[in-house]
C-alpha cells in the first residue's frame, strides 16, 4: 500500500503524522487481509486515522502485490471469488476518502476488474515500468488520474507524449496525480518540474 500505508498514526508535531516500520509492516498484513479475507475490519483500522491529513489528503493508493492472482491459489482457483472479494472491499471503502487501487499482477487487468472499480468510483492506477515495451493503457474508472512513471529515466519526447495524453484529462475536470520514481539524485524532481511545464503550455 503506498500513501495509505499509515496504519497507527501519531502526531509528529501537531501538524504532520508519522508510523515507524512496525506500523507499517502492520498495516501493509492489514491491507492484504482486507482483500484475502474479511475487508470490514481491516478497512476500518487503516482509514481510521486518514481524517488527521484533513484537506491534504488527495488520495489514497491501495496496492495489489503480484503474488496475488486474479483466480489464484489464494482465491482457491476461482476467478470469481477474487471479484467478490474485491467488490466488498470496494464497499467497506469509507466514500469521502478517493481511493486508487494499483494491480501489480496482470491477471486483474480485465473487465470484470474494471467494472467494479468503476462502480465504486475507484481509480486504477496506471503503472509504467521500465521493462514495458510501450506505455500503458490509461483506464478511467473513478474521478482522478493517477500515474507511476517507473522508468529509470524520461527523455523530452518520453515527457512530451505524457503530457499529451494527460492533457485532455485535465480539460475534462479530472486532477491528474504523476509520480515519477525516486531517485538518489534529484532526478525524480527534475522531471516533474519538466513535465509540470510541459502540460502547463499545452492548456
Amino acid at each position: 500500500m503506498g500513501n495509505g500505508g499509515f496504519g497507527s498514526l501519531r502526531q509528529d508535531d501537531g501538524h504532520g503524522v508519522a508510523a515507524d516500520d512496525a506500523q507499517l509492516r502492520k498495516c501493509v498484513g492489514q491491507a492484504v487481509r482486507a482483500l484475502l479475507q474479511s475487508p470490514e475490519e481491516s478497512v476500518e483500522w487503516l482509514t481510521a486515522p486518514l481524517g488527521r491529513f484533513g484537506d491534504r489528503l488527495g488520495a489514497v493508493l491501495w496496492r495489489v502485490p503480484a503474488p496475488i492472482r486474479r483466480g489464484g491459489p489464494a482465491f482457491g482457483g476461482d476467478p470469481a471469488s477474487s471479484d467478490r472479494q474485491l467488490a466488498a472491499l470496494l464497499a467497506a471503502w469509507p466514500p469521502g476518502i478517493p481511493l486508487v487501487v494499483e494491480f501489480q499482477e496482470p491477471s486483474w487487468h480485465v473487465d470484470e476488474t474494471f467494472d467494479l472499480l468503476r462502480s465504486a468510483g475507484a481509480t486504477l492506477c496506471t503503472t509504467e515500468l521500465p521493462e514495458d515495451a510501450e506505455a500503458p493503457t490509461i483506464r478511467r474508472t473513478g474521478p482522478l488520474l493517477y500515474l507511476r512513471l517507473r522508468r529509470l529515466d524520461y527523455d523530452e519526447a518520453g515527457l512530451e507524449r505524457w503530457a499529451e495524453r494527460v492533457v485532455p484529462f485535465l480539460e475534462a475536470g479530472d486532477d491528474a496525480y504523476v509520480f515519477f520514481r525516486h531517485d538518489a539524485v534529484g532526478r525524480a524532481a527534475e522531471l516533474a518540474l519538466d513535465f509540470q511545464a510541459r502540460v502547463a503550455a499545452k492548456r
